[in-house]
């Protein structure tokens, strides 16, 4: 017989009232109150778990970007449903200051979920086609959270969705839960979701949860163009609203907020909260220097796009900070800025097991936290750029890590840039899906040089070993065109239009 709903077996009491807390359905409660617009996540997480691919959807992504909001939207839609307020489960790891000791968190409370909360045992629920849902926010702040998945997964039909902010310790899961998880991977808000935001008549996302095979069809590129082209006045209105302010929820929310004001808010939340909080201690228990942190990601807001040496980065910390500070030091806190997922490290193509020499690229997870933190705002629209063209270098730089950080979140794909050295010219982006590779230039000006322009593009598809087809030229507009059959152009923003 299922035991009364206020018996706690197994857990401090603490924790069974910070999980009673968080999970107010159980009593009758609501959902807090959500946003009436949904990012894509929520119905991607749906699909995941209704196709029962995998028992598990991993969501991961910066801070603040939504994904707490997509689960409680999840929660709400199922609670709507039907499912059972009692057979839905969400935890968050990073608040319940309650789990310290306890061993196996996700086992421990899991188990009493079960036998104290859940209508029956998870198993016998899925006999009865009615299995449990399970919700672990920030899961990587649990040591040995893969394992313990593991397990629970293996000995118990439930839905599982975990969500995390940390890349590393996400992907050091991934080779124990093989063929028990789908990487959903997060990003800022897309111009279909900005759009949404704004009121604006939104367009669906161009590139579906269909798998990556599309992306080497040139006609899928050529398709693309022309609904960018199709839907111009959306794509133009949500690009302006991108260019802005960036693509962080918080921004668009409250579009009526003073930038200065949402600034100070996205510095606070995203920025400090992952130097101050997340990267505080590092391996070995050993503290992290958060003023070198600050300054790292001061370069490489500076640096957006581009492809400074390490050696560059760390001359210039150790000016700004009249510190010794070497460049294995430096480039162990690069790689902390991309565990967080703020910063995306784009490296150098790999050939035939053949890495070419370079620096990492270095693109932001969004311009809008550029502008907040160096309190310097540059836009990426066509006609702003117009009115202030001193700032269209700073611009292209710009809009080569935008273009980094929106292919970054399409999980699977391999991204990849390719550094000028002997006879090979530089390519800004090379596209890898399976053996076949898609060279990308970024040529974010008015007007396109269609020869030297192109002389990437075309130097990398003429030579067999790269395996490329056909490339593609991102502009600023959709006035530039490039008499090669092989190459497709299309503006940034409809690029963004993928998502």
């Amino acid at each position: 017989m299922q035991k009364p709903l206020f018996v706690d077996f197994g857990l401090p009491p603490q924790l069974t009232a910070d999980l009673r807390r968080l999970n107010p359905w159980w009593e009758g409660g609501s959902v807090p109150v959500q946003p009436k617009t949904r990012r894509q996540l929520v119905g991607q997480m749906c699909r995941r778990l209704e196709a029962e691919i995998a028992p598990i959807v991993v969501v991961r992504g910066p801070r603040q970007v939504g994904k707490t909001t997509a689960q409680f939207q999840f929660i709400e839609d199922l609670l709507k449903e039907g499912v059972p307020a009692k057979s839905i489960l969400r935890v968050q790891f990073d608040e319940l200051a309650s789990l310290k000791k306890i061993t196996d968190p996700i086992l421990s409370i899991t188990n009493w979920f079960e036998r104290e909360i859940a209508p029956d045992r998870f198993n016998d629920l899925a006999r009865d086609s009615q299995k449990a849902y399970l919700f672990f926010d920030e899961v990587q702040n649990v040591d040995n959270w893969h394992a313990q998945l593991k397990s629970l997964v293996d000995n118990a039909s439930v839905k599982v969705v975990v969500t995390g902010s940390s890349a590393l310790r996400i992907e050091m899961g991934r080779d124990s839960l093989a063929g028990r998880i789908s990487t959903i991977e997060a990003g800022v808000l897309s111009l279909t979701e900005i759009g949404a935001l704004r009121g604006l008549d939104t367009q669906d996302p161009f590139f579906g949860d269909n798998g990556l095979q599309v992306l080497i069809d040139k006609e899928f590129w050529q398709e693309l163009r022309v609904h960018g082209k199709t839907h111009e006045h959306f794509r133009d209105q949500a690009f302006c609203h991108f260019s802005e302010r960036g693509g962080y929820p918080l921004v668009h929310k409250e579009e009526k907020a003073e930038w200065a004001l949402l600034a100070d808010q996205l510095n606070e939340t995203v920025i400090k909260r992952v130097i101050q909080h997340d990267l505080r201690i590092g391996s070995r228990g050993r503290r992290r220097d958060p003023l070198l942190l600050e300054e790292l990601f001061r370069l490489v807001c500076r640096y957006a796009g581009q492809t400074p040496t390490i050696s560059t980065l760390a001359d210039e910390v150790r000016q700004s900070l009249s510190a010794n500070i070497g460049i294995q030091r430096v480039l162990a806190y690069l790689k902390f800025l991309d565990d967080t997922l703020l910063v995306r490290l784009i490296r150098p193509l790999e050939i035939r097991l053949k890495r070419k020499r370079g620096s990492p690229k270095l693109c932001l997870v969004d311009h809008g936290l550029r502008a907040s933190w160096l309190q310097e705002q540059i836009p990426l629209t066509p006609d702003a750029l117009a009115e202030s063209p001193e700032l269209t270098t700073l611009a292209g730089h710009l809009a080569e890590s935008v273009f980094g950080a929106v292919a970054s979140t399409i999980h699977g794909l391999d991204i990849a840039h390719f550094p000028e050295r002997g006879t090979d010219r530089e390519v800004d982006f090379v596209l890898t899906v399976g053996t076949q590779r898609i060279p990308v230039e970024i040529k974010y000006q008015r007007r396109i040089d269609a020869l030297g322009d192109t002389l990437g593009i075309r130097s990398f598809l003429e030579k067999s070993v790269n395996n490329a087809a056909f490339g593609l030229l991102i502009t600023q507009d959709d006035s530039a065109t490039v008499d090669d059959p092989r190459i497709v152009t299309m503006p940034l923003s409809t690029f963004m239009l993928l998502r």
